[in-house]
């Protein structure tokens, strides 16, 4: 959910049912990308698994630069399983030959 004006886009809220893990690694995301000037989350209540998150851009829209920093996130995470699968896969073919 977006809480934000209509007038201006480059400055909205979005609430999300998610925790810190996310919320975290969107805030790390967004602060890396230069349109936005400020970017933070708060938790409102510990019991709730609930986050909002807020972001002010130097003019895009802030709809558009949260989803543009989840897709960033999305190839991070796949960057690191990717290099995560060849390590396993590596130490295998290496243990596999030193058992012989």
């Amino acid at each position: 959910m977006e809480h934000g004006s209509y007038k201006d886009q480059s400055a909205s809220t979005f609430s999300l049912a998610e925790d810190h893990t996310l919320a975290n690694a969107l805030r790390f995301t967004l602060n890396q990308d230069p349109r936005v000037s400020v970017c933070g989350y708060s938790i409102p209540h510990p019991s709730e698994a609930r986050v909002n998150i807020r972001v002010q851009t130097t003019g895009d829209p802030a709809k558009e630069v949260l989803k543009d920093s989840c897709q960033d996130l999305m190839m991070i995470c796949q960057h690191v399983r990717s290099t995560f699968d060849q390590a396993v896969a590596d130490f295998k073919n290496n243990n596999g030959s030193e058992s012989e």
